[in-house]
């Protein structure tokens, strides 16, 4: 089952954090995870989303998460990341069923 990763992202040393997005993007084609979302214009439709910046990015299975966020690779890019950017991040499976009409 494929799995997500969602991340709430503030840049606050572009420059720097340029080094980071190098090092995060190789280590997620390495892992088999693609990027769905990279940034992009946002609309807020309900609630309250403070966000500048919003990253989803799509993996084979949560195992395969797990592995992508604990690896030497990753590990590398978050320490290239400190003091360049403020993060949340969430994993998820997705949802195999499907969904019927809206209610």
């Amino acid at each position: 089952m494929p799995a997500y990763v969602i991340v709430r992202a503030e840049v606050t040393d572009p420059e720097r954090f340029k080094r980071y997005q190098q090092l995060a993007t190789a280590s997620v084609e390495k892992f088999g995870g693609r990027f769905l979302v990279r940034g992009g214009s946002m609309v807020t439709l309900e609630g309250s989303w403070d966000c500048p910046r919003m990253v989803v990015v799509e993996f084979p299975s949560l195992d395969q998460v797990k592995s992508w966020y604990r690896s030497p690779d990753y590990q590398q890019a978050i320490e290239a990341r400190k003091g360049a950017a403020i993060f949340h991040m969430v994993a998820l499976e997705g949802n195999t069923m499907e969904l019927g009409p809206a209610r």
